[in-house]
């Protein structure tokens, strides 16, 4: 009886299971991806500050968000709407580790803001950018994330369009914000967006849903945009922006007949502000700007 037991236990699978090692080429290729990146993103939690019945402050949990790691001193980007109101941010890494997160700053305009943890320097595996100028609608995008609090999630799509708009938080218009099948739930927001080789091309950050839920209409800011922001706020917390003080508009058939130059030829000015930088160099209602910085503008999108 117990040659036979061996030998039947011999015929058993193992008890400890083992990778498979005849996946096919683009399977492993995700798998690949996932385990590469996965390190780099991060769970997190906030706490709010809230009154009780009888008037007195408590802290309560806000949500749940996820983030990723920028740079090896430890700065984690993540969406702003993840954090706003937040008076204790922890950050979750991969191996359960967990840090008490410092915010160094907020962009609500382009709903992203920067935190930073004290990790040591080998706990910290930055994410690889890319660059979202080059993206082509069709190829593959994947995302990671904690949807409704599961960790580590992996879900998969393609780029459903491009140069996209959306509302950020304070009203104005995100620009250039790609589009996305790729299953986004609340607990995603703030995650990377990836491409097949592992690259980040954007931040998961907005859904369009009745139920709140994922319908296949998910919204990412494209990287470039990540990357020119997040490094604003790693150097001086916030922000800034240049800006003109004009109004303008693009040139229409009609506007091409008077002026007799081609439709779409720059965008025209029909108002200067006041102690703008556009009227104190000089320009005026109903200048035509052609172009900027030596590139050619065909309207006022482009300027």
């Amino acid at each position: 009886p117990s040659d036979l037991t061996h030998q039947i236990a011999a015929l058993l699978p193992s008890p400890v299971s083992q990778p498979y090692t005849d996946l096919r080429p683009d399977e492993q290729a995700i798998v690949d991806l996932f385990e590469n990146t996965s390190p780099s993103v991060v769970y997190i939690t906030t706490v709010t500050r809230r009154q009780d019945i009888f008037g007195r402050g408590v802290n309560v949990p806000q949500g749940t968000g996820t983030g990723f790691l920028w740079d090896d001193q430890g700065h984690i980007v993540t969406n702003f709407h993840v954090v706003q109101g937040a008076v204790a941010i922890r950050v979750v890494m991969q191996d359960q580790t967990a840090y008490i997160a410092e915010y160094v700053g907020g962009s609500a305009r382009h709903d992203l803001a920067v935190l930073r943890i004290d990790a040591p320097p080998e706990a910290l595996r930055r994410v690889q950018l890319g660059d979202s100028d080059l993206l082509r609608v069709g190829q593959s995008v994947y995302a990671i994330g904690n949807p409704w609090g599961l960790s580590a999630t992996l879900t998969s799509g393609i780029v459903s369009a491009l140069n996209r708009q959306i509302e950020g938080l304070t009203g104005d218009i995100i620009e250039d914000v790609i589009q996305l099948d790729a299953a986004i739930n609340p607990g995603n927001s703030g995650g990377p967006l990836l491409d097949s080789r592992g690259r980040l091309i954007g931040i998961n950050s907005q859904i369009q849903s009745p139920s709140g839920a994922s319908v296949g209409l998910g919204f990412a800011v494209p990287v470039n945009m990540v990357r020119w922001v997040s490094n604003q706020l790693i150097k001086d917390g916030k922000v800034k922006r240049a800006w003109l003080g004009v109004a303008v508009r693009p040139i229409d058939a009609q506007l091409a007949r008077q002026f007799k130059i081609k439709i779409g030829a720059g965008a025209i000015i029909g108002e200067v502000m006041q102690n703008s930088p556009a009227a104190k160099s000089g320009l005026l209602p109903q200048d035509i700007i052609q172009h900027f910085d030596g590139k050619a503008i065909d309207g006022p999108r482009k300027l």
